[in-house]
């Protein structure tokens, strides 16, 4: 199979944001007199949104209450939102990829469950304009990742058919979403987690480093 486009996840696929999450996190907790974790605990707390974030973050009785969750989740967006380019940085060899695709004239894409507005921002300034398709965040009403719907959409869009669409990411909920969807589950060992967790969801091909995409993958030019 000669591969036609690549959809990526965006944290611990194209970019390092974890320190800039953990230490938002901290600050919300220590604004509410909560204990904070330190920055490697983040790397399982993400993943499924910046609610499932928080709510891993919190104590297991202030998780539990909703109202508190709220709150603590407006908390750490407004945090956030102020610091998302502070530490975050394109991941070593990533940019290089990326032009080496688009020598090839593949169209590349972008799925992440961070909101919609700070994935826009980061993308914004790390990587040239156009360089994606599409960059689709976390959006009220829509399903986030595992759920293929937002992989599919823009698989529609851009006029590739499922069977021949690459989707690289660095957590089980990113390589289920490769198989929901019917995309060739490429797995990233750069990120937040680790070959198990990639294996055991899915992932067909495992990457140590970004260049190794263009050798293990076969793209149609």
């Amino acid at each position: 199979m000669r591969y036609e486009a690549v959809i990526f996840d965006l944290d611990g696929t194209l970019i390092n944001s974890i320190d800039d999450l953990a230490d938002s996190c901290n600050k919300m907790l220590i604004a509410f007199d909560l204990p904070t974790h330190p920055v490697e605990a983040y790397k399982y707390f993400v993943g499924n949104g910046v609610a499932k974030l928080v709510e891993r973050a919190l104590p297991e009785a202030k998780s539990k209450d909703e109202v508190f969750r709220a709150k603590a989740l407006a908390k750490f967006k407004e945090i956030y939102n102020g610091c998302v380019l502070n530490k975050t940085r394109a991941y070593s060899g990533i940019i290089s990829m990326i032009n080496k695709l688009q020598e090839k004239e593949i169209p590349l894409a972008v799925c992440t469950n961070k909101p919609m507005d700070a994935a826009k921002t980061i993308i914004n300034v790390i990587f040239e304009p156009g360089t994606f398709k599409m960059v689709i965040g976390d959006r009220p009403g829509h399903p986030r990742k595992p759920d293929p719907s937002s992989v599919l959409y823009i698989a529609e869009k851009i006029g590739v058919a499922p069977e021949k669409i690459v989707y690289l990411g660095d957590s089980g909920v990113d390589m289920q979403t490769a198989v929901n969807a019917g995309f060739l589950p490429v797995g990233v060992l750069w990120g937040f987690r680790q070959r198990d967790e990639l294996e055991e969801n899915g992932a067909q091909v495992l990457l140590e480093k970004p260049a190794d995409l263009l050798f293990k993958v076969q793209f149609k030019k």
